[in-house]
């Protein structure tokens, strides 16, 4: 079964991270939530959410996924602590996921991991005359090989999907967004 690690900080996004949770929940797919420091964390917008466990208790595991959802000054402070830019690294390296939305990339950015690379953001938090290679598109949802970033809440459910079906198939995706009801 697939394992995702979803890190939060004190100002993330509602929508994206309970968004990419649970659409990954209901695709029976392992989610661990871990905060920075454990115990709930605010989003930006007041909404507390409580984690599985500290990001310390979090990197004992192995994951096949790491998902980072945006919300200032949530992503500044997931790129600026250095066990997530060091677990981000890790699992580019073992040809494992890393996926950010919003304001998230500028994380993966951090990390190097959009050198060479298409991608997505939200307006203004990437900015391809500082990332070496960069080509930023657009799209709702952008993939480069085992890098998936989304541009923000409007997003969040598409994202979610490509995440489930990237995880455990094309299938299990067109059946979960059946059960949703999404229009066509």
């Amino acid at each position: 079964m697939a394992r995702v690690l979803v890190p939060l900080a004190d100002g993330f996004e509602e929508i994206e991270a309970v968004t990419v949770i649970d659409i990954l929940r209901r695709a029976g797919i392992t989610v661990v939530v871990a905060g920075l420091r454990g115990g709930p964390v605010r989003g930006s917008h007041g909404i507390a959410l409580e984690t599985d466990c500290s990001l310390h208790e979090s990197l004992k595991g192995q994951y096949d996924m790491a998902v980072l959802p945006g919300g200032m000054p949530g992503a500044d402070n997931l790129r600026d602590d250095p066990r997530v830019i060091g677990l981000l690294r890790a699992l580019a390296e073992d040809k494992k996921f890393t996926a950010a939305i919003c304001a998230g990339p500028q994380v993966l950015a951090a990390a190097g991991l959009l050198d060479n690379r298409r991608a997505t953001s939200y307006p203004g938090f990437l900015d391809p005359g500082q990332v070496p290679g960069l080509e930023l598109t657009e799209a709702p949802v952008e993939q480069d090989d085992k890098v998936i970033t989304s541009r923000g809440p409007g997003t969040a459910m598409d994202f979610a999907l490509a995440l489930v079906e990237n995880l455990v198939g094309r299938h299990c995706r067109e059946e979960l967004e059946s059960n949703l009801q999404r229009p066509a």
